[in-house]
């Protein structure tokens, strides 16, 4: 039977790649395992300084290069997800943190550990690999809810890695979590290389540009301006507050121990299932007015932190109820400002990521600054009024770029 020319160039034609729900499912797990790596040092650090004879301040080093490892790979490699194919590149930086977690867990000496957790930081930033990898895989009008469901696996890794390597670290020792993370992350490279669509990268841009790039198009893209002011103001309140939470839990207000901040991390949990459901949001109504609520929880979330200074049971309900909501109004607000940013180029979505995130890192780590000297000062109601005061500028700045956007008809 011989073939139409019709038939004969539609079998040439690829087929566009698709997101399933399998392979989004993959990619949350993606960002959980990544994001995970970052954080479970952190609890493993005392059982590390034991065992290597050194000072917990000294074995602290190791979570400090992990930190400036994954700030590193945002600036440095998430712009490359915009040029390489994105599978290959994925399941490299996989591979390389799983490299890097075996050496950390084979470390003899406290420089090997510091050396080895900066590879894991920096190999991390698959996390930030995965969104435009995702974005790229379906319709506009979904990118809300992918994102959502991204983020979900996201906050799963962070709350998750913890108790993970603080539990396995307590019955193996501290060298068992890098182990069975570093096994884990190399079948989660396998699991991507035959499950992930190829998909061609939108630009042949020389490495050099793609490094310049973020900052040329936070000048020129008003959209990602917006986003970026927006998070880096919300996102530095909720660092100040996580910053002077454990002062205040172990204060005279309340005087609990450590443990109570892990048991509010928990807390946390509760975005895991708000953040699709405010994808879906983004995708129906657009990500402005989703942003204005959100910036309205952290102010009305300031105000419920703030009647937990008190102490006692109502003050510990306010607190609790003020952490929850400053919780889900970021990691909210998280998902609109991705969905604004990915829409605006297509083809630069991975630089428009890298400047989007190394703004938003870059006010965290200013709230966690300040946050400490404002407790040094006023204590935990000055704290509150920090967090009011940013939620207000990024309330003031939303509405301004929302009446100049109507303004220029976008």
């Amino acid at each position: 039977m011989t073939q139409t020319p019709v038939q004969s160039l539609t079998r040439c034609v690829p087929e566009t790649p698709t997101l399933s729900r399998r392979v989004l499912l993959l990619l949350s797990v993606v960002c959980g395992v990544a994001v995970g790596n970052v954080y479970f040092p952190q609890a493993v650090t005392p059982l590390a300084a034991a065992a290597l004879r050194v000072p917990p301040g000294s074995a602290a080093l190791a979570v400090t290069a992990t930190q400036i490892g994954y700030t590193a790979g945002i600036v440095l490699l998430a712009p490359l997800s915009d040029r390489l194919p994105y599978r290959p590149l994925l399941v490299t930086l996989l591979a390389l943190s799983s490299v890097g977690l075996l050496a950390a867990g084979c470390a003899g000496t406290l420089p090997l550990l510091v050396l080895a957790s900066g590879l894991v930081g920096l190999t991390s930033v698959a996390a930030q690999v995965v969104g435009p990898l995702a974005a790229s895989l379906v319709e506009a009008d979904r990118q809300g809810v992918v994102i959502g469901t991204l983020l979900s696996g996201s906050t799963g890794g962070m709350l998750l890695a913890r108790a993970f390597s603080g539990t396995l670290g307590q019955w193996l020792g501290w060298r068992a979590p890098y182990l069975v993370a570093a096994g884990a992350v190399l079948l989660l490279a396998a699991t991507v290389r035959r499950a992930v669509p190829p998909v061609v990268p939108p630009t042949r841009e020389p490495y050099r540009a793609l490094l310049t790039e973020p900052l040329r198009l936070l000048r020129t893209e008003r959209g990602l301006r917006h986003s970026s002011v927006n998070q880096a103001a919300v996102f530095a309140g909720f660092s100040a507050v996580w910053t002077c939470l454990a002062f205040l839990l172990a204060g005279p207000a309340y005087r609990l121990g450590a443990a109570a901040v892990g048991t509010f991390a928990l807390v946390g949990a509760a975005t895991m299932c708000c953040t699709p459901f405010v994808g879906r949001l983004v995708d129906r109504r657009g990500p402005d007015g989703v942003n204005l609520v959100c910036i309205l929880g952290v102010l009305v979330s300031a105000l419920l932190l703030a009647v937990g200074s008190g102490g006692g049971t109502p003050g510990l309900a306010a607190l609790t109820l003020g952490v929850l909501l400053l919780d889900v109004s970021m990691q909210s607000g998280m998902v609109a400002n991705s969905a604004r940013v990915y829409a605006l180029r297509p083809d630069a979505r991975g630089r428009l990521k890298t400047a989007y995130m190394t703004c938003a890192y870059t006010g965290g780590s200013a709230g966690s600054w300040l946050g400490v000297r404002v407790w040094s000062r006023t204590g935990w109601p000055g704290v509150c009024a920090l967090v009011a005061l940013l939620a207000s500028l990024a309330l003031i700045g939303h509405l301004l770029a929302v009446r100049r956007a109507g303004r220029d008809g976008r």
